[in-house]
């Protein structure tokens, strides 16, 4: 701070001042007392007129509208504080209440209070040594709030079941919530009693005095005889606040209540508080007005308050106060909230808003005013491409550019620019809107005035608010907002007409198109911001995805389209033709060098490669010199020939940025692939060069595309006659088959064990169907002609594929839908214009058309059906995997890295004590996972370091060359064990093992690499030869280019670190959500065996997250002891399956006779050999008599051979049957034998319960058997003769916690969401994370509000995710504290998040004199010493003298 007598310093830019002089620390919750609610308030509301007629329809004094508790229009002043509209934020008032009455709030907290105290001494309901215990519990410091939740809930429970009080010796019934009225709870003393069904009870002396104080009553009323048992002892509000007045302050700690911030007590309405107008203001209109809701349940609770005053003045009957009291509470409880079952107002049919309802939902304060908040400086118009803007540019229109401004401060080096803005004014641009003058905050309008005087007298010190101009930094965003890279910083560039205009290499990240998509522009308004958003939020800075580190920025659709033309091999150009394409690419700054000639005689001519050449390095001074070997779409392997003669030309190969071979296509120059030639360049050369690169490529095809044309037609899709006949053919035959199928389906009897024929004809129809769409796309591919517009799309991967392709041209196909044929739609047939029963693949959806020679009307219906199942799909799917995005942002959004590697939450508890167990960033991964692609970097240092002078090294020279290489940084990872000593640096003991391992496992991959590399120089037998020309020439490695690899590759390792202060939680949350928005909705995945079927898509990571006790198909997979032979696979098979009687008999038959009555079931042995089983008729008798229904008396067993007997003795005791059993079979034998034999078929004799299903696997390569079983029971599995219990797992999350463990459940998690999105190309870290999360508590908590609850203590973020009233009124009562740490937090109260640039403070020496900085002078105490002391020593001097 500078001294206010310090010399004028001039800092050019104004200084960013991050000390504000006020940061919320913390937020404490609590409960108003009576005490609280009057002194807040202004006035007593006391009556509910609104208006007074009489006099002018004035606001009515002391009335809810009371001019004292603020205004609602601009016209009147604030009678209490004399304000304005815009100065005065309202005040309170109060009513006094005659009763007190329940808070709808707090209502369960209440009944919860009461059931832990005793209802006559309010003492708690605890023996003293386990009071003292759970008071011990409570006071340790650190508690969380799970673990506080679970000590609360135990002495709930405790309580409850404590029948008498220790203290008083009061009997203590059951409190709950009364069934007649909404806000009412009973206390049923004596159930304990009533419920007792011994003969001998005693009933105590108060249950006595109970039952006597009703004889009165019974003289009156013989009807309470009937019902007096039933009756509840009535808790009302007096009564309920006079016990919680009693509650001691140690035992609201046991009931986990602050008694600072919120005793019992308070818990109940005394004085009902009245919010200030501002916040409910009335709307006038003519002669008339409309008010707020609130306003008009204020005036209906005064007036029902007046109603029972005047009940009690009057003594109305106890039943009339009883109403009034009861109707008072209701209004008060709609008052705070509308929305509680059985609180809804009968009277109005609108429904009003109450206070949590304003406060909850999308629309709410929390996420629509406190969370997200509509901004100043942004603009929103349609978008549309331009590729002559570089890829960090945005295209501005004028019109924008003259409402948005940025406040630029008046120094040295711009006065002459804003003195002409001011000139221009408002209207011109660039000109400037308005003028904020050094020391005044008043805004100066530049519409009107002498601007040129303005302008004149401009300072230094000056803001002036200029329209926006070029190279200014803007934040460009399309919604939805599913990922970081969804806002981007921009450059502006300023341009006529009406649309924001951008390259469209940048469509990727933002997931636009040009068909009417808008977008959003906001302009930063300070110079940190400003310099944020171009270095963290740039598109250069953004062009690999954090996903996984892939490119997202890249050439698309009509740039492939030209690179791909271009780059092909039938390109040449002359001299004139070559320069004029490359200059149209270039800068005018940047030099260009004509690269020597691909052919000299019979003419010099350049091919279309060499055009790529110079767009990588125009000139020999550029230092960007890509080396990338990558397959093309197009490669075509053939074995024993290179990949570079591939006939397709599908090996791209560049040395030294020159192309060698290859095309340019999406694999290669678009998103999506690491083997990218613009991930090479940056990975590199920096983003810049790699910027500069896309920049050149969108100026070149836009230009090679206009001069060359490429179009589509309708001869582009017109078939040839020999593709029609095959198609014919192809058709027909496949119908033939179809027909064969469903014949030979149809005559085929259902089998016992054996899958339903229908269903397998069904399964194989579909797949020569599928088949004849793929034969005829094959053929028709082969017959166009390579300039075919559509084929060159599908080829170079621009738009489009194959498919579509034969689907214009030749057959669409069979249309399937929920992955199956056209279902029956209408009765026994799909279609009325179809046979009845028909299976033909024409009645069952399939298109024999194709999309040029046009569908039949039935064929279109079934095309339209499968399109609609997609729409709808899609729909659906948005939706649900918003609302997990949102779910998993809230969870993981203050998770970050920390300076000692660690990942913590904003609460400082360890997530990760690494970040991925390596501490590398997924932005930063070269290779798939993994920091460096060690081929390519090899390649790379040999291609820049290559003499053919220099020498060669041997095998061994290159490993000892390597250790030499590596041993530095091997000496800064020295092993050390518990009390220090060093240990070998190969030591792989538990205690040896560290936070390196990652960094020594790199240098292990690096020396096992050019190990590898060294071994191919090593001869092989009698190839001395060879091994000498490999030495010399084709793998020579020299020792410029070994230092030149292992250097790279530490360096590329060092830089994948991932920085402290990162937010790896929002990134991770991202990562995982937006690639769930291209995820299937209703997918089932086989698990390599038809029929067994496992939940994929959107509703498995659904499952996952929410931590689900119960899944849609959980597999348990068995690793069998003996994994080839089949046999053993069915034995132990049949040991886990679960097996039915009906499965295994002949026959269960009754037989009747005059004697006796008897069920005779035969045993089919020969299923149970075929089946491998372990069952003997022993077995199977116990199991049958293990069932309940056949534990009766009167039942008798006999057994013999392969027959069971179950007879049926008349005369026999019934015990042991069942009353429901009683009343079905009554006393008749033949009914009873009936009823028995129904339950028979379904008794289990073998195999596990929960376990229903098993099928054997075959390995597709090796032939090894694995058992999948469908179900539960995976202790059960594990312990299985036949079964590896160590290497069997279940895809059931909450079964491996509860059987191995939470180590077991992370790996599960990270395991099963890997699987379900192993099509998306997730980094591990993401998944490790999220898996950490869940678990790092010590147990499985979902990413939904019960676990968020569970792992977050902050009271406001988790009100601002669901059910916020809930949360708050939580918070409230038990006088929470909230420190304000996270990120939703901060956001709420205006704080600056410790998460990336403000996780740490800059400290720069501003090069200060000492008298420019110090102390303030104080206004009385320095003036105190500068003036009156002074005086004083004067006057005091003479006196010394004298006396002297």
């Amino acid at each position: 701070m500078m001294a206010t007598d310090a010399l004028p310093v001039d800092p050019g830019k104004a200084q960013v001042i991050d000390r504000v002089p006020k940061v919320i620390k913390e937020i404490n919750f609590g409960v108003l007392s009576n005490q609280d609610i009057i002194s807040q308030a202004h006035v007593e509301i006391s009556d509910r007129k609104l208006f007074d007629l009489d006099n002018n329809r004035a606001v009515a004094r002391n009335g809810p509208m009371d001019p004292r508790l603020g205004i609602s229009n601009k016209s009147d002043t604030c009678e209490t504080c004399g304000g304005d509209l815009q100065e005065c934020n309202g005040h309170f008032g109060y009513v006094r209440l005659v009763l007190p009455a329940f808070h709808v709030g707090y209502f369960k907290r209440t009944i919860e209070i009461l059931q832990d105290i005793c209802k006559d001494c309010s003492k708690i309901l605890l023996p003293e040594d386990e009071r003292r215990s759970y008071l011990k519990e409570l006071r340790r410091p650190g508690l969380d709030n799970l673990r506080r939740m679970q000590i609360n809930k135990r002495i709930n429970v405790r309580c409850r079941k404590t029948p008498v009080c220790y203290y008083c010796n009061a009997i203590n019934g059951t409190v709950k919530k009364a069934s007649t009225g909404a806000l009412k709870i009973v206390h049923d003393k004596f159930r304990a009693f009533n419920a007792s069904l011994s003969a001998k009870k005693i009933p105590p002396p108060s249950k006595l005095a109970f039952d006597r104080s009703f004889e009165e009553a019974k003289k009156s009323n013989p009807d309470i005889e009937k019902h007096y048992r039933r009756v509840f002892d009535d808790l009302n509000p007096l009564r309920v606040l006079k016990l919680f007045r009693r509650i001691s302050n140690e035992d609201c700690e046991l009931l986990s209540l602050n008694v600072d911030g919120a005793r019992p007590e308070y818990f109940l309405w005394q004085f009902i508080p009245a919010p200030p107008v501002p916040i409910r203001p009335s709307v006038g209109q003519e002669g008339a007005s409309t008010e707020d809701d609130l306003t008009a349940k204020l005036g209906d609770i005064v007036q029902s308050n007046l109603n029972l005053k005047m009940a009690l003045d009057k003594g109305a009957p106890v039943q009339t106060i009883i109403e009034c009291w009861d109707y008072m509470q209701l209004q008060i409880a709609v008052y705070i909230n509308s929305d509680i079952p059985g609180l809804q107002n009968t009277d109005s049919k609108k429904t009003i808003r109450g206070l949590c309802q304003r406060l909850k939902g999308k629309q709410g304060r929390f996420r629509g005013n406190l969370s997200g908040k509509r901004v100043d400086f942004s603009g929103r118009t349609v978008i549309s491409p331009d590729p002559n803007l570089r890829i960090d540019e945005v295209a501005v229109p004028q019109l924008v550019a003259m409402n948005m401004t940025y406040p630029e401060r008046v120094t040295r080096y711009n006065k002459e620019k804003l003195r002409q803005c001011i000139r221009n004014g408002t209207k011109t641009w660039p000109g400037a809107n308005y003028l904020i003058k050094e020391g005044n905050s008043f805004r100066l309008f530049l519409k009107y005035g002498n601007l040129n005087m303005i302008a004149n007298q401009l300072r230094e010190g000056d803001i002036v608010e200029r329209h926006l101009e070029d190279g200014d930094i803007v934040l460009f965003n399309r919604q939805p907002s599913l990922h970081k890279l969804s806002i981007l910083s921009h450059f502006v560039k300023v341009r006529p007409h009406r649309t924001f205009r951008l390259n469209e290499c940048v469509c990727n990240p933002y997931n636009a198109d040009f068909d009417g998509d808008e977008m959003n522009l906001h302009v930063p308004q300070t110079e940190e911001a400003r310099a944020e958003a171009m270095e963290l939020m740039g598109v250069k800075s953004n062009l690999a995805t954090p996903k996984n580190g892939e490119p997202i920025i890249a050439a698309i659709q009509d740039f492939i389209t030209a690179a791909y033309l271009l780059s092909s091999k039938d390109n040449f150009f002359d001299r004139k033709t070559f320069t004029q394409i490359c200059l149209s690419m270039l800068d005018s700054s940047t030099r260009f060098e004509l690269p020597p000639p691909a052919t000299i005689k019979p003419q010099m001519l350049w091919t279309g490669k060499q055009v790529f050449s110079v767009l990588m390095r125009p000139n020999k001074d550029c230092p960007v010199k890509v080396n990338l070997d990558a397959a093309c779409r197009q490669l075509k392997l053939v074995k024993g020939q290179p990949r570079d003669l591939c006939e397709n030309d599908g090996w791209l190969c560049i040395r030294n940025s020159e192309m060698l071979c290859g095309v340019a296509d999406k694999s290669t120059i678009g998103a999506g692939k690491k083997d990218n030639i613009f991930f090479v360049i940056q990975r590199d050369f920096g983003y810049a060069a790699a910027a500069e690169a896309m920049n050149r490529l969108s100026k070149l095809s836009a230009r090679w595309l206009t001069n060359k044309g490429f179009s589509i037609g309708i001869t582009d899709v017109y078939p040839g006659e020999s593709l029609v006949r095959l198609k014919d053919t192809l058709i027909n035959t496949a119908f033939q088959q179809c027909d064969d199928l469903i014949t030979a389906a149809s005559k085929e009897k259902p089998q016992m064990g054996k899958s339903d024929s229908r269903q397998t004809a069904e399964n194989e129809i579909t797949g020569i169907l599928n088949k004849v769409r793929q034969q005829a796309g094959e053929y028709c591919i082969s017959e166009l002609s390579k300039h075919n517009a559509p084929l060159i799309m599908a080829t170079c991967g621009s738009k489009g594929s194959n498919i579509n392709v034969s689907q214009m041209v030749a057959v669409v196909g069979q249309q399937s839908i929920e992955n199956a044929r056209v279902s029956k739609g209408f009765q026994d047939r799909t279609l009325p214009h179809f046979a009845r029963h028909s299976q033909h693949a024409l009645a069952k959806g399939f298109v024999r058309n194709s999309f040029f020679s046009g569908l039949t009307p039935t064929e279109f219906l079934f095309h339209a059906m499968s399109g609609r199942e997609g729409l709808i799909d899609t729909a659906v799917k948005t939706a649900e995997t918003g609302y997990m995005s949102r779910r998993l942002m809230k969870s993981l959004e203050d998770l970050s890295t920390r300076y000692d590697n660690t990942v913590r939450d904003s609460s400082s508890f360890i997530i990760q004590f690494q970040y991925g167990d390596d501490q590398l960033d997924p932005v930063n991964m070269e290779a798939s996972a993994k920091p460096v692609h060690f081929d390519r970097t090899f390649t790379h240092a040999e291609s820049t370091t290559y003499d053919k002078d220099e020498k060669g090294l041997s095998a061994d020279e290159i490993l000892a060359l390597c250790e030499e290489l590596i041993a530095p940084e091997r000496k800064k990872l020295v092993r050390y064990d518990l009390l220090g000593n060093t240990l070998s640096y190969k030591a792989e003991t538990d205690f040896a093992t560290d936070q390196w391992e990652s960094n020594r496992d790199f240098l292990s991959s690096i020396e096992e690499y050019v190990a590898a590399k060294a071994a191919q120089l090593r001869p092989s037998g009698n190839e001395e030869g060879k091994e000498q020309m490999a030495f010399t020439h084709t793998s020579k490695i020299s020792a410029r280019t070994l230092k030149a690899f292992i250097t790279s590759c530490l360096d590329k390792y060092m830089r994948a670190h991932v920085e402290p202060g990162h937010s790896i939680g929002a990134i991770g949350a991202q990562s995982i959500g937006e690639p769930g928005t291209q995820m299937t909705l209703k997918t089932f995945h086989f698990a390599g065996v038809a029929g067994m079927s496992i939940t994929q898509g959107v509703p498995r990571i659904k499952e996952i997250i929410n931590a689900s006790k119960e899944i849609s198909t959980p597999i348990i997979t068995c690793e069998l002891v003996n994994k080839t032979d089949m046999r053993i696979a069915e034995i132990v098979k049949g040991r886990v399956e679960k097996l039915f009687l009906k499965d295994i008999v002949y026959y269960i038959e009754e037989n009747r006779s005059q004697t006796s009555s008897f069920i005779n079931i035969k045993v089919d042995f020969s299923t149970i050999k075929k089946l491998q089983l372990e069952l003997t008729l022993r077995q199977i008798l116990l199991a049958i008599k293990k069932h309940k229904a056949f534990k009766a008396a009167d039942l008798t067993f006999r057994s013999f051979n392969s027959h069971i007997h179950i007879y049926v003795d008349e005369g026999a005791s019934m015990a042991g049957v069942s009353v429901s059993e009683q009343k079905i079979t009554g006393s008749d034998p033949y009914i009873r034998i009936n009823y028995l034999r129904r339950i028979l078929p379904n008794i289990q004799v073998f195999g596990y319960p929960d376990c229903t299903r098993a099928v054997i696997r075959v390995g597709e390569k090796v032939a090894t058997n694995i058992l999948l079983v469908e179900g539960y029971g995976l202790r059960a599995c594990m312990t299985t003769d036949g079964i590896e219990g160590h290497r069997t797992r279940t895809n059931h999350v909450m079964e491996m916690r509860d059987v191995l463990g939470i180590e077991a459940a992370r790996t599960t998690i990270i395991d099963e969401i890997s699987s379900v999105m192993s099509g998306m190309a997730i980094d591990p870290r993401h998944m490790q994370l999220l898996a950490d999360v869940m678990t790092y508590k010590g147990e499985v908590l979902g990413i939904t509000r019960f676990g968020l609850a569970k792992i977050r203590d902050s009271v406001l973020q988790l009100a601002s995710f669901e059910k916020t009233a809930d949360h708050l009124f939580d918070a409230g009562g038990a006088g929470r504290r909230d420190t304000v740490q996270g990120v939703s937090e901060c956001i709420i109260m205006g704080k600056t998040i410790s998460l990336g640039t403000g996780s740490m403070e800059v400290v720069r020496d501003l090069k200060l004199l000492d008298s420019h900085v110090g102390k303030k002078k104080t206004v009385f105490d320095d003036a105190w010493r500068d003036i009156c002391e002074p005086k004083q020593r004067r006057r005091a001097l003479p006196r010394m003298a004298m006396a002297c």
